[in-house]
């Protein structure tokens, strides 16, 4: 109890948009039963994917360098596992996106362009939460350890680094699997930066063949 407790404070976005997709899955098997137990899940999984995106970005444009210590010192004890958690649904989410289209080939007008759009903004949703994610746990790796070591080298480096230098550093890693002018600075942050880079090229590779699959869908 204690721990969900301490998970709930240090972690109120996830725990708010993960009950809100909740919701809306039981609010759609409620009122809308006829709609396919994958069609729901994709669909509340969009609402928790995206409200939890904006509400960290919304974060992220107003903290100050005292607010991300801060951060990362109340998220230190849950910053690997939540990482890997949303890792993996990212993942799963290109499964689903899978067995999505290939429903929505067996559909016209209306209802398969719905099912297509739902999977681009799936696809979309979880391209940019990975990337997020890192750049959120490159913070707490970056303020959160006391050691002489920092986990990134910026040159000219800021005093106190921002979350725009995170971002900067993560979606580098997303766009072009390279590490850019930020230096990695020891082995912990190597090894995330390594997991990041094996998603980033999943994910790329995904939206190429799932771009030339929806392309094809729209035209037959």
């Amino acid at each position: 109890m204690i721990r969900l407790k301490h998970f709930i404070r240090a972690r109120p976005r996830l725990t708010a948009s993960t009950l809100t997709g909740i919701l809306c899955y039981f609010v759609l098997t409620q009122f809308a039963p006829h709609i396919s137990v994958l069609t729901r899940g994709l669909f509340s999984w969009n609402v928790t994917m995206w409200l939890y995106v904006l509400a960290q970005w919304w974060l992220m444009m107003r903290a100050d360098p005292a607010r991300i210590r801060r951060i990362a010192l109340l998220q230190d004890e849950t910053a690997a596992t939540v990482l890997t958690i949303v890792s993996i649904a990212s993942v799963a989410s290109l499964l689903a996106i899978l067995f999505e289209l290939a429903t929505a080939k067996q559909l016209t007008g209306t209802l398969r362009v719905v099912h297509l759009g739902l999977t681009g903004l799936t696809l979309a949703g979880a391209w940019l939460l990975v990337p997020t994610a890192f750049a959120i746990h490159y913070a707490h790796l970056f303020y959160g350890d006391r050691s002489a070591e920092k986990a990134l080298l910026f040159p000219n480096p800021p005093a106190e680094p921002s979350y725009w230098d995170f971002l900067y550093f993560s979606f580098t890693i997303g766009v072009a699997s390279q590490t850019a002018d930020v230096a990695v600075g020891n082995s912990r942050t190597r090894r995330v930066v390594l997991a990041q880079s094996i998603l980033s090229f999943i994910f790329n590779i995904s939206i190429l063949g799932l771009s030339i699959n929806v392309g094809a869908s729209l035209l037959g």
